[in-house]
C-alpha cells in the first residue's frame, strides 16, 4: 500500500469515527476518496495543508427545533438543518429537503456532494444543503405555510445573499419556496431577491428554473452519446421518479427523439411502451398530486406494477431521477443483462458502489450525479446573477447558458479522467475536476 492510500484510508477511517451512523454520508465521502491517488500523489501540498480532512468538515452545522400548529390546533415539532459545509467558492448553496427521511447524515451527504457539483459548474457558489424530518405529503396549504414560516424564523439568522442561499429539493416546490421567502423579507425588512432560489417569475425567479436539472441530464447524457457517434434518436429509455427532474428529464428525451416507456413514484412504477404521455404525468403529479397508479384511467394499454423495481424494465439509456441509493447491485445486474448502455444519474448518489462497479465493469457509460444533475444549481445561480443585476433573461437565452454549462462539465470531466489515467471514467472525471477547483481556493486562503 501506497503512502497516499494509507492517508487516504485514514482520512476515511476518522471520518466515520467522528460521524456515527451517518450511512449515506461515509458513502458519499468513500466515493470521492476512492479517486484522489493520483492528484494527492501529484500535489503534496494537498496533503501538507490537510486540504481532503478540512473539506470533509463542515465549516457549519445549524440544528433547530421547528415547532407549527397543524389544522386541529395541535402543537407539532420537527427538526430542521442546515449544512454550511464549504465557502471557498462562493456562498453557500444547496436546496432543502422536507422529507421523513431527512436527518443529518442525509443532509450532509447532500451537502458534501454540493461542494464538487457546484465547483463543475464554474460558477461561483460553494456547497451546502438543508432541510426537515417534516412530511408535507397530506398536508394543507394552511400547515405548510405554518411550517416554512416556523422554520424561516430560525433559519433566517444563518443565510444571506452573500452567505447562504437555500433552493428546493425533494417536499420543496414552488408553494414552499414563496412562504420561505415571504416569512424572510417579513422577518428582515428587506426584499433580497438573491437569498433564494426557485422563485416565482413573478417575483424574481428564473427561467428554465424548473426545468433545469432535468433538461441538465438530458444536455449531459446526450453529450456522453456523441462521445459513441449516437443520439437519443431510436433510443428506449426508462426515468425513476416522476417529479420535478423526473418530468423534464423525460420532456427534454422525447424532443430529441427518444421514447421514455416507465417512470415511478414511491408506490410503484408504469410502463407504457407507446412512450409516456408526459402531459397526464403532469397532471397527475404536478396539478392533482394524486399516485402514477391513476395513469392507467386514461391509458388502459398501458401497465402498472406496485413496488418492485423499474429498473427490470428494458431500456438503452437509465435516467436514475428518483433518491439515494434507488440502483442496488441487482438492479444494476439486470440492467446491463438487458442491453441498456447508459446510465446518467439525475438523482442524487442513486447507485450503490457496488451497483456503479458493476456499470463500469461492463463498460458501458455511466454518469454520477454530481457531474449530470448539475443542471439545477448552475440555473440557480444563473437566478442569482439576475437578481444581482436586477435583470431576466428570455427563456431560450437561459437554456442555452444551461446547455453551454452542461458541455463545459462534460468536456471538463473527459479532460481531467484523460490527465489522470482513466480515460472515458466520468467517476474520477468529476471528483478531480471538483476536487482540485475547490482545493485550490483553500490553498489561497489559508488555514481558516
Amino acid at each position: 500500500m501506497s503512502k497516499v492510500d494509507s492517508h487516504l484510508i485514514d482520512v476515511y477511517d476518522e471520518v466515520v469515527r467522528r460521524n456515527p451512523g451517518e450511512r449515506e454520508f461515509h458513502q458519499a465521502v468513500r466515493e470521492v476518496l476512492e479517486s484522489l491517488a493520483p492528484v494527492v500523489a501529484k500535489h503534496p501540498e494537498y496533503t501538507e495543508a490537510s486540504i481532503i480532512e478540512r473539506m470533509c468538515e463542515p465549516e457549519r452545522q445549524i440544528i433547530f427545533r421547528v415547532p407549527w400548529v397543524d389544522d386541529a390546533g395541535n402543537v407539532r415539532v420537527n427538526r430542521g438543518f442546515r449544512v454550511e459545509f464549504n465557502s471557498a467558492l462562493g456562498p453557500y448553496k444547496g436546496g432543502l429537503r422536507f422529507h421523513p427521511s431527512v436527518y443529518l447524515g442525509i443532509v450532509k451527504f447532500l451537502g458534501f456532494e454540493q461542494i464538487f457539483k457546484n465547483a463543475l459548474t464554474g460558477l461561483p457558489i460553494g456547497g451546502g444543503k438543508g432541510g426537515s424530518d417534516f412530511n408535507p405529503r397530506g398536508r394543507s396549504d394552511g400547515e405548510i405555510m405554518r411550517f416554512c414560516q416556523s422554520f424561516m424564523s430560525e433559519l433566517h439568522r444563518h443565510i444571506g445573499e452573500y452567505t447562504d442561499v437555500p433552493a428546493g429539493d425533494i417536499g420543496v416546490g414552488l408553494r414552499e419556496v414563496g412562504y420561505l421567502f415571504g416569512q424572510y423579507k417579513r422577518l428582515t425588512n428587506r426584499y433580497e431577491s438573491g437569498v433564494l432560489t426557485g422563485k416565482g417569475l413573478g417575483w424574481g425567479g428564473s427561467l428554465v428554473r424548473t426545468e433545469a436539472t432535468g433538461y441538465g441530464t438530458v444536455f449531459f447524457a446526450d453529450e456522453m452519446l456523441k462521445t459513441k457517434n449516437q443520439s437519443f434518436e431510436g433510443k428506449k429509455v426508462v426515468v425513476s421518479g416522476s417529479g420535478n427532474v423526473a418530468i423534464y428529464a423525460i420532456d427534454k428525451v422525447h424532443e430529441l427523439g427518444g421514447t421514455v416507456v416507465a417512470c415511478s413514484d414511491s408506490a410503484g412504477y408504469v410502463v407504457d411502451e407507446n412512450g409516456l404521455d408526459l402531459d397526464l404525468v403532469k397532471e397527475i403529479k404536478e396539478v392533482r398530486r394524486d399516485r402514477i397508479k391513476d395513469y392507467l384511467q386514461t391509458h388502459k394499454s398501458a401497465s402498472y406494477v406496485s413496488g418492485g423495481s423499474i429498473w427490470d424494465v428494458e431500456c438503452d439509456i437509465a435516467l436514475p431521477c428518483a433518491t439515494q441509493n434507488e440502483i442496488e447491485e441487482d438492479q444494476a445486474v439486470k440492467l446491463v443483462k438487458n442491453g441498456c448502455s447508459l446510465v446518467a444519474e439525475g438523482a442524487n448518489m442513486p447507485s450503490t458502489p457496488e451497483a456503479i462497479r458493476i456499470f463500469q465493469d461492463a463498460d458501458i457509460l455511466y454518469g454520477p450525479g454530481k457531474a449530470v444533475n448539475a443542471g439545477g444549481v448552475a440555473t440557480s445561480a444563473l437566478e442569482m446573477q439576475q437578481n444581482a443585476s436586477r435583470d431576466s433573461w428570455s427563456f431560450e437565452y437561459t437554456e442555452e447558458r444551461l446547455q453551454q454549462i452542461m458541455r463545459d462539465i462534460h468536456k471538463r470531466c473527459v479532460k481531467t479522467a484523460d490527465q489522470y489515467g482513466s480515460p472515458g471514467n466520468y467517476v474520477v472525471g468529476a471528483n478531480i475536476g471538483g476536487f482540485t477547483q475547490v482545493a485550490e481556493a483553500m490553498l489561497a486562503f489559508g488555514v481558516i
